[in-house]
Parts: C-alpha cells; structure tokens; sequence
C-alpha cells in the first residue's frame, strides 16, 4: 500500500498552471502536516510549502510565494499545490509528504517526514 500518491503533473508552458494532488491512506491524514518538496535535475531535493494539519499554518519556499498555493481536504485525505505563473527554473519531480504533527519541530528537514509519495514530473518548457 503506497501511503501517499501524487498526480496532477505534466507538461506546461511558461506563465501556465498546474494543480498537483496527493492523497493519502493507510495513516491517520488528518493528523499529519503536509508538505511538497522538489527535485530539479541535477539540484538537491528542497522545500517548497508545507500546510498545517488542520490548515491553520502555512510556509512557503521565497521561491515560489504569490504562485503557489498550498491546501489540503482532510475529509477526502488529500493535500493540492496549485502552481501558478509557472518558470522554467519550475521544473523538476514534486513530492509529497507528511510530518506527524504532535513530533514536528518545525524544520525543513526530509527526516521529519514519515510518509513520501513517489512524485510527479512537472515540466515548465516552450
């Protein structure tokens, strides 16, 4: 049982839009914060957002503020990042993951995650 799925990746153009999805199961979701990270070629894996476990706080890579937009549904155990005005320094493989939220210290660490997904492929080109 894969814990968490990632879709919503794909091929766009500079200045479009993607909405990526990750849905989890097998654990408690709603007790989790959840996070997005990327991978771009030949870069280490790093941060974009993370959303709280009820919602009420946020972070955001400087990198992406004003574009992304983190949000989760606890109800359908599914976290969104809606990508706007997309770059081509955008592209890379996005994953998901989640931090229990009572253990959480806060940082940024890929250690703090206890569940990944196997990512999505997010290609921002002309």
């Amino acid at each position: 049982q894969v814990p968490l799925a990632e879709s919503g990746g794909g091929l766009v153009q500079p200045g479009g839009s993607l909405r990526l999805s990750c849905t989890g199961s097998g654990f408690a979701f709603s007790t989790y914060n959840m996070a997005w990270f990327r991978e771009a070629p030949g870069k280490e894996r790093e941060l974009v957002a993370i959303l709280s476990d009820i919602a009420t706080q946020r972070y955001y890579a400087d990198s992406v503020k004003g574009r992304f937009t983190i949000s989760r549904d606890n109800a359908r155990n599914t976290a969104y990042l809606q990508l706007n005005s997309l770059k081509p320094e955008d592209t890379g493989v996005y994953f998901c993951a989640a931090a229990y939220a009572p253990k959480y210290t806060g940082g940024s660490s890929q250690s703090e995650f206890e569940y990944w997904g196997q990512g999505t492929q997010v290609t921002v080109s002309s």
